[in-house]
């Protein structure tokens, strides 16, 4: 579903580059190839893109989940466009992986969300699905703080 909407997902993930870092063409394709599950709300109102625990994926908050549990699902980008906020798109898109991630044995969700710059929005999203703290870490060269979340599903 991400091939028919990539330019428009690649713009919502840049426009919210803070919360989930910048990514160009290749990156996103890269991230398409290999995930586990990716949902877009078109027109690009939202998309969820989530990676097992077999990636390959150089990211420094998906090594530490993986150096730490040996099967997961990691949610690696969410974002929501303006326009789609407060109708519970995050919501659905959470309750679709969390469904497909049983289906296939798995019985964790695992992600991180920014502390600093702080993310308040994702704070409370992840609070109110059941996420708990499990670590933090400083990443890119102090540019971000971010704290680690694990659901039991």
């Amino acid at each position: 579903m991400l091939d028919a909407h990539l330019p428009d997902v690649l713009a919502l993930n840049n426009a919210h580059a803070t919360e989930l870092s910048q990514l160009d063409l290749p990156g996103l394709t890269a991230l398409r190839d290999q995930a586990f599950w990716v949902m877009v709300v078109p027109p690009a109102r939202a998309f969820m893109i989530a990676l097992d625990h077999t990636a390959s994926y150089a990211s420094p908050n998906y090594a530490w989940h993986r150096a730490r549990y040996d099967r997961f699902i990691y949610i690696d980008r969410l974002a929501v466009a303006a326009a789609g906020r407060g109708q519970g798109l995050a919501r659905q898109l959470y309750a679709d992986l969390a469904a497909a991630a049983r289906a296939a044995g798995h019985t964790q969700l695992l992600c991180e969300v920014n502390t600093d710059p702080p993310n308040p929005a994702s704070d409370a999203l992840h609070e109110a699905l059941g996420f708990r703290p499990v670590g933090a870490a400083t990443i890119h060269g102090g540019a971000k703080t971010v704290r680690y979340l694990q659901a039991s599903l």
